[in-house]
């Protein structure tokens, strides 16, 4: 395995991951290992995968015509919707 070393981080930062690693009852460093894993880019499989998942939630979604903002606001002013 691999090993990075991060310089620069501000105080505040280092302070809240301080906290979040107490939270969850580890070590700051085991804090921020699972953070850099479950926020890692996606790959160019899995990012197509997703893509792909959304594609077919959207297909599931109805098409439902909009009204044009224009002819909303001219039909309030003009009384249409009273």
């Amino acid at each position: 395995m691999g090993q990075v070393l991060i310089r620069n981080l501000d105080d505040e930062t280092i302070a809240a991951y301080r906290l979040a690693a107490e939270r969850h009852d580890r070590s700051l460093e085991a804090e921020l290992r699972d953070v850099l894993r479950r926020f890692r880019p996606l790959s160019g499989d899995a990012r197509a995968a997703l893509g792909e998942r959304m594609a077919a939630i959207r297909a599931m979604t109805p098409q439902v015509p909009q009204t044009p903002s224009d002819v909303l606001v001219r039909d309030d002013r003009d009384g249409a919707r009273d």
